[in-house]
């Protein structure tokens, strides 16, 4: 299908197409590309121990070896560290709901609420409202990382970001001529998902939605549970990345469960009532969110037995929140959430949010809800730069319905300024990831950060 042209957006809509016009003139494309450290950068080190501070020590220990790994295990557990370098350079002042933390892992397949699987961003735990390319040059560096990471040369890494910034700008465009509504109807189902991509990268996709049809509560039941004393299905514990809940916080379960009721809507408040809580643990997830307090949850259905996981996860303050207006949410949950509700095409029906006894703010999902993400560490070359496109096409909808598309697409443009610049920034900023990476494997030869790796 052809890309509209901008301009007839811009026609249509002149006082949104100025407005991208002068965001040109305050950031152009070509400087939204550049990127070298300042003698004022801030060390990348310093960052992480802020963000250990308030983290279970001894999962933090965890997380450092994750990121150790690798540079793009590095780079998925450092959203603080490059949301620092991004306020230091310069802004189109276009204010989107950004993710927050758009790398390509953050992307996946997982069930809407008629059953049918769709493709879109996965994870919302810094996201606030700030400059939309943002979240366009996370994406696109992730893809070179992965791609060197992957032993694609810089020919292939550069190709992949940039056809994630071509993507996204064509479907900004597309997005700028659509109504209200047809925007917010949009999304990509797993049939889309498979049009989107060549034949050859088809096989990969079709796996992954294999799997995710597979992954459910019930399925869950069997992998992460274990007879109780009367019989019943207890959570197994695997230390230190399943394990008990502190009594002290048992003890007031129900008052957050009671509070995380109240923040669903009206109708899905009976549905939970049809459950009952049987166990919670504590699970370690991810490599950013380790260290922060994340549990989950198993009910089953009080006439039939059927069982649901769900998890808590706490939410902190947004890492971009120290370079962005504060959030209009004083409750970090209600944040993730409404973020997650604004740019999603379809939403978990038991996503919601609850103060924890601790005093902490957490975000309640479902765990597996035929959820999936191909393996990134397995993809060719090609099959990234497939998948690149799938990204960038799925930011540019979540971005078209909480910002200007029209300004944005006007900003973008019909020719490919702005995607040679991403791919520029992305090359620039996969160095830095390198280079950060290598002073947290001194940092923890010289004992300043410590690491402790899984048994």
């Amino acid at each position: 299908m052809a890309t509209p042209d901008v301009e007839s957006a811009a026609e249509a809509h002149p006082s949104a197409a100025e407005i991208g016009r002068a965001a040109r003139r305050q950031a152009s494309r070509s400087e939204l590309g550049q990127w070298k450290p300042g003698p004022d950068r801030a060390d990348p080190i310093a960052i992480l121990e802020r963000q250990a501070a308030t983290r279970v020590a001894e999962l933090v220990r965890i997380r450092h070896a994750r990121m150790a790994a690798g540079h793009f295990p590095f780079y998925r557990g450092a959203p603080a560290i490059m949301a620092a370098d991004l306020a230091a350079g310069p802004s189109t002042g276009l204010t989107v709901q950004l993710c927050g933390d758009a790398h390509l892992s953050n992307f996946g397949l997982f069930a809407s609420p008629e059953r049918a699987l769709v493709f879109d961003l996965n994870d919302f735990d810094e996201t606030l409202p700030g400059p939309f390319e943002w979240d366009v040059k996370r994406l696109a560096a992730s893809l070179a990382v992965a791609a060197r990471a992957n032993g694609c040369d810089d020919t292939a890494a550069g190709a992949a970001a940039g056809a994630a910034a071509t993507a996204y700008r064509e479907a900004m465009i597309r997005f700028a001529t659509l109504g209200e509504t047809d925007v917010w109807y949009q999304m990509t189902d797993a049939q889309q998902v498979a049009d989107l991509i060549t034949p050859k990268s088809r096989k990969l996709i079709d796996k992954v939605t294999t799997k995710a049809r597979s992954r459910t509560s019930l399925q869950a039941l069997d992998k992460l549970t274990e007879p109780g004393p009367d019989g019943t299905p207890v959570i197994r514990h695997d230390p230190p990345l399943l394990m008990p809940v502190p009594k002290e916080l048992l003890a007031e379960v129900d008052s957050v469960l009671a509070d995380y009721r109240r923040s669903l809507p009206e109708e899905r408040r009976i549905l939970l009532d049809r459950y009952e809580l049987r166990d919670i643990a504590m699970k370690v997830v991810g490599v950013g969110s380790v260290g922060t307090r994340c549990f989950i949850a198993l009910f089953t259905g009080r006439s039939t037995g059927d069982p649901l996981f769900l998890q808590v996860k706490q939410a902190e303050d947004s890492v971009l929140a120290n370079h962005l207006n504060a959030s209009i949410f004083r409750h970090q949950g209600h944040r993730v959430v409404h973020g997650q509700r604004l740019t999603q095409a379809a939403g978990d029906i038991f996503l919601g949010w609850a103060t924890g006894p601790d005093g902490n703010f957490y975000y309640w999902r479902q765990l597996r809800d035929m959820k999936g993400s191909v393996t990134i560490e397995d993809m060719s070359g090609a099959q990234l730069h497939q998948y690149a496109i799938l990204c960038g096409h799925t930011l540019a909808r979540g971005h078209a319905r909480s910002g200007d598309r029209v300004a944005i697409a006007t900003y973008l443009g019909n020719g490919g300024s702005f995607d040679r610049a991403m791919t520029e920034f992305a090359l620039a900023y996969a160095d830095q990831t390198a280079t950060d990476h290598e002073k947290l494997l001194a940092a923890m030869d010289s004992g300043r950060v410590d690491a402790a790796h899984e048994s």
